[in-house]
């Protein structure tokens, strides 16, 4: 059976832009440095991904900038002009953010949408998730406690938790809005100071978010946006000796190279990489559930997110079932422009991505898979490729194994528990898995035996602010959200001090 899901490509025709944001659009899009807008003779151009036309053009930052911008988050460090406030005053400028994003959360969802081709609904759940994450670390400044330690009389023995100074903030495209907000709040909360550098492609929810920092009163260079190249940009911000940490979200190989480049430095990284998320579906488990959740995090954000699940493990007892309904299901979704409300499913986020699925489709095709739904990308404008679902291949094969990042699902049936585990745990990567399972302690031992950084159990992609998140193996270390990573933007200071009469 081979199912096709292919758009409209009218339906792939921008639909009318706010008059805000198209305001915005019109305006000139420079890099935010130390409080102010700095142009550049280099453009990027950013691209509707589901219509291929470009939407506006901003400022590439090369090596020059990238060391003003070092230079001006080092100044804003030194004279302590946010990192000497008063943590009650510091929470008051967080949480004013937080409520700045709030008042144009539709402007920046549809910025969002623009920029990547997700759904609007999905951006907007995006953008509340924004202004969550600024909201919960304004929380977090008044309580990095230090110790006090047993010592004996005439010694006062203590620890301290201080920031690094200037972090540097490397973001991907898929949630460009998000991952800016992670790499924003949690070092500027601890008092650092922050370069971030959104991808090319998607420039512009973090240069607005930028310009809202600086709204809610967050001091110049405390928070630096410089858009620019990879091989330009990344490289001078990972190579810049004033830079003291590297926050970077991406892919293994890019992260591999963040490592290298700080080991000249000795100075510390934090790194969320790739994954080959597993969701495993137990013959017990109730199905109507585990389908929805299954195809909720498969096709998300057409299957361009870190913790995407895309390998569906499913006891052989079922398999047939989950299958042909999971296809009825999934035929059913619409793709098209993010801002048509009928969407489901948008575009990948450019050409290349695009190119890139179908060339994985290829190579699943010659390694024996079988396309019982898509299988193939859209005519007409804009960069979709149909909702995939793949069976017969090995678990061995390179599309059961390497990272995709677009809306292809690889069935794997397995027989018992111990098969469903050896093959999650199968590929070098270890960020996210799910277990689909109505036995409580089916459902424990699953969890302690799987490895990976994050593990659902009958739900799938939920994150919750106080529950930090990263990767085993090559999907990094570090932890995103909650307690752990704020041991990420800190260091600890221990103080002996002699106390004499």
């Amino acid at each position: 059976m081979t199912v096709t899901a292919l758009p409209d490509p009218a339906r792939a025709r921008a639909p009318a832009i706010a008059p805000a944001v198209q305001r915005w659009l019109d305006r000139p899009h420079d890099l935010l440095i130390g409080g102010h807008a700095v142009p550049t003779a280099s453009r990027l151009a950013s691209v509707d991904p589901a219509t291929g036309g470009v939407l506006a053009e901003a400022a590439c930052a090369g090596p020059a900038e990238i060391d003003r911008a070092v230079q001006a988050a080092r100044a804003a460090f030194a004279d302590r002009r946010w990192a000497g406030l008063h943590p009650d005053v510091q929470a008051t400028g967080l949480l004013r953010v937080a409520q700045l994003v709030e008042e144009h959360a539709d402007e920046l969802a549809e910025l969002e949408t623009l920029d990547v081709g997700k759904p609007f609904e999905q951006s907007r759940a995006d953008i509340a998730v924004v202004a969550g994450i600024f909201r919960y670390y304004a929380g977090w400044t008044t309580k990095l406690h230090g110790t006090t330690n047993p010592c004996g009389d005439g010694r006062l023995s203590m620890t301290v938790r201080e920031p690094h100074g200037v972090c540097a903030g490397i973001v991907p495209w898929n949630y460009p809005a998000v991952m800016a907000a992670l790499k924003i709040a949690p070092p500027v909360a601890t008092g650092n100071s922050v370069v971030l550098k959104p991808a090319e492609q998607t420039p512009f929810t973090a240069l607005r978010l930028g310009e809202l920092c600086a709204e809610a009163g967050i001091p110049d260079g405390v928070v630096n946006v410089v858009p620019g190249n990879g091989p330009e940009a990344g490289q001078a911000l990972i190579d810049h000796p004033g830079v003291d940490h590297v926050s970077f979200t991406g892919s293994t190989e890019v992260g591999r190279r963040v490592m290298r480049a700080r080991a000249a430095t000795a100075s510390p990284v934090a790194l969320e990489l790739g994954g080959k998320s597993a969701t495993i579906v137990f013959g017990d488990a109730d199905l109507d559930t585990a389908i929805a959740g299954v195809a909720r995090g498969i096709w998300t954000n057409a299957g361009q997110w870190c913790v995407a699940g895309t390998r569906l493990l499913v006891e052989r007892s079922v398999a047939a079932e989950v299958v042909e309904r999971l296809v009825e299901l999934s035929a059913g979704l619409r793709l098209g422009h993010g801002l048509d409300p009928d969407t489901d499913i948008g575009p990948l986020v450019s050409a290349a991505q695009r190119d890139r699925v179908l060339g994985y489709l290829e190579v699943g095709a010659a390694e024996g898979g079988r396309a019982v739904l898509g299988g193939r990308g859209c005519e007409g404008d804009g960069f979709f490729v149909e909702p995939t679902i793949l069976t017969g291949l090995r678990p061995t094969a390179r599309l059961a194994q390497e990272e995709v990042f677009g809306p292809v699902l690889v069935v794997l049936p397995f027989d018992d528990d111990a098969e469903a585990v050896a093959l999650a745990n199968g590929t070098p990567y270890g960020l996210a898995a799910g277990v689909w399972t109505s036995d409580l302690g089916r459902a424990h031992r699953t969890v302690r035996a799987l490895e990976a950084g994050m593990v659902w159990v009958n739900t799938y992609g939920e994150f919750d602010y106080g529950t930090s998140y990263g990767g085993f193996g090559q999907s990094g270390f570090g932890r995103e959200l909650g307690p752990y990573s704020l041991d990420v933007y800190t260091r600890t200071k221990s103080v002996l001090l002699a106390v004499t009469a």
